[in-house]
């Protein structure tokens, strides 16, 4: 009896102790889905864990929620999820759902004053108008240095900028390129690259997490 014990229990352990390296979401139904774990594919039903204990919460044709070591997330079909879904030590993260145009909007600072972002993956730098610039405080030309940007409307005369500190929910960046356009463009402070280049972006569905990088 004691050995059957034993025997379960080292079971159980190996069982636990087994790791998903890499998911791919490959058919997504009514209560179930498809996906291929570490090679094999697996058809996942709700409530019954597959082999490596990969549970589906709840499943529809555009997502599914799924937990991974006791940990909940959503992802679209053809979405990848690796080993990343693992929080590295001491890293913030910040979540971000849409508007109803689709648009990431977010809350955040630019040396220490409340400004709202519009993330924006196609801009080279954090950019933002002169009206937003005088007021956080940033006398644009006098510290930086002029330049030309192409926007929609043509060629805009632009000053590049160093921002102390951005800061979006716990992620705060020290020293980070910006571009201020002598004009009213644009309406709401873009989140460029020279910010988003600094952090990992994850997209969870129709969520965009920001997780800052392990240093």
């Amino acid at each position: 009896m004691l050995k059957l014990l034993q025997c379960l229990l080292l079971f159980i352990l190996s069982v636990n102790a087994f790791a998903v390296d890499k998911i791919t979401v490959s058919g997504l139904f009514k209560n179930k889905a498809i996906v291929t774990i570490d090679g094999k594919q697996r058809l996942l039903k709700v409530g019954e864990p597959s082999p490596e204990g990969v549970l589906l919460i709840s499943a529809n044709a555009k997502e599914a929620i799924i937990e991974i070591d006791g940990k909940q997330k959503t992802y679209a079909l053809g979405q990848h999820i690796s080993s990343s879904f693992k929080k590295p030590v001491g890293g913030n993260t910040v979540s971000i759902a849409p508007d109803s145009g689709g648009m990431y909007e977010v809350n955040g600072t630019i040396n220490g004053f409340q400004v709202k972002f519009l993330v924006d993956t196609g801009a080279t730098s954090i950019s933002m108008n002169r009206n937003h610039a005088r007021r956080i405080g940033i006398n644009y030309k006098m510290e930086g240095k002029e330049g030309l940007s192409q926007t929609a409307s043509g060629l805009s005369k632009i000053y590049i900028v160093n921002l102390k500190t951005v800061m979006v929910g716990g992620i705060k960046l020290r020293n980070v390129q910006a571009a201020v356009h002598d004009g009213d463009f644009p309406r709401i402070i873009l989140l460029g690259n020279t910010f988003l280049g600094r952090v990992k972006m994850i997209r969870e569905g129709q969520m965009l997490r920001l997780e800052e990088k392990p240093y």
